[in-house]
């Protein structure tokens, strides 16, 4: 990831102990998270939890890897995940331990009430709105799978197998060209974007942030391996009619056929997917009630945070300006 501007005090305090190499003074020791009262609209909080775990993921420009492991950044970390998801759990709201777990998944997938984006972009949309939607998405697609891959050496048994089976698709099944962020980086090239990895950093508000970090913290803690595949459970059973629309999109905007691919990929894939990983993942995890309260509690949370960012791009659409930070030069 490139460095990006700070957003505040804490990401000025973390980019400087990041920048310097010696092992005593770090700033953000001292640098209080008190002061952070809406996690989810704090663009300074958010960019500082997306950096943190950054140093454990594909790293940081300039930065040494070992600082993943410093104390006091593993204390910052902390600090802002408790915040970030005490206001996640008072968004989901009580989970009770459902009758059938695979049937309250599918009717958490099957009851997203949020703006209808993806049929907007398919008989209005501009070819300006789809850039900013693409660049909102840029930073988790072009790591896409990565984060649920966490949860293989996690689990064990059929679930596994049937986990091991949906990710390798995701891979491109050991094709590079079929890989899903090869393709979703072929998208961003035909629309005349930079598809470097996070090169948007500093265009994205903090709702995108949320939606990342949420897959993150998941992804991070061992301990959240259920709500990990929740999550996987709601981006499956939500994206395959949404791909269709925006495949739709491009077509109407004149987008080539070979960077449609991502979308249309998941059209077929994700319908498959969501049977495998809802039935036989999710199903087969789901056996104490502590279980399946984690699944179902990480498909509401993803909803949660998906719609946030959703309701942002939609709202700042109807009010005629841009969804992101500042707005990209195109690549030509």
């Amino acid at each position: 990831m490139p460095v990006p501007a700070a957003r505040g005090k804490i990401t000025e305090a973390l980019l400087a102990d990041l920048r310097d190499r010696r092992d005593s003074c770090r700033r953000v020791a001292s640098t209080g998270v008190d002061h952070v009262v809406d996690v989810f609209a704090d663009d300074d909080a958010q960019l500082a939890l997306t950096l943190l775990y950054e140093l454990h993921l594909r790293g940081i420009d300039g930065v040494d890897d070992e600082l993943g492991w410093d104390p006091d950044l593993l204390r910052l970390r902390s600090d802002l995940e408790k915040i970030h998801i005490a206001a996640l759990d008072e968004s989901v709201g009580r989970v009770v331990d459902p009758p059938d777990v695979v049937d309250e998944l599918f009717r958490i997938g099957a009851s997203d009430d949020g703006p209808p984006l993806a049929r907007f972009m398919a008989t209005k949309g501009t070819v300006e709105q789809f850039r900013e939607i693409v660049i909102h998405r840029s930073l988790n697609q072009l790591r896409e799978a990565d984060l649920h891959t966490h949860a293989i050496p996690r689990i064990a048994g059929s679930a596994k197998a049937a986990l091991v089976e949906v990710q390798s698709d995701e891979y491109g099944g050991g094709r590079l060209d079929y890989m899903h962020s090869e393709l979703f980086a072929r998208l961003m090239r035909e629309l005349e974007l930079n598809d470097s990895y996070a090169h948007y950093i500093d265009s994205v508000p903090a709702a995108t942030l949320v939606a990342l970090n949420t897959l993150s913290y998941f992804g991070m803690h061992r301990s959240r391996v259920n709500e990990l595949v929740g999550h996987l459970c709601l981006i499956e059973m939500s994206s395959s009619l949404p791909s269709r629309d925006y495949s739709r999109a491009l077509r109407r905007l004149g987008v080539d056929e070979s960077a449609r691919i991502f979308y249309d990929e998941h059209v077929e894939a994700d319908a498959v997917h969501e049977q495998l990983i809802v039935r036989r993942v999710a199903g087969a995890l789901g056996v104490t009630p502590a279980d399946r309260i984690g699944l179902v509690r990480g498909a509401r949370a993803c909803l949660v945070v998906e719609n946030l960012l959703t309701e942002q791009i939609w709202d700042a659409w109807e009010s005629g300006r841009s969804s992101l930070h500042r707005l990209p030069a195109v690549a030509r």
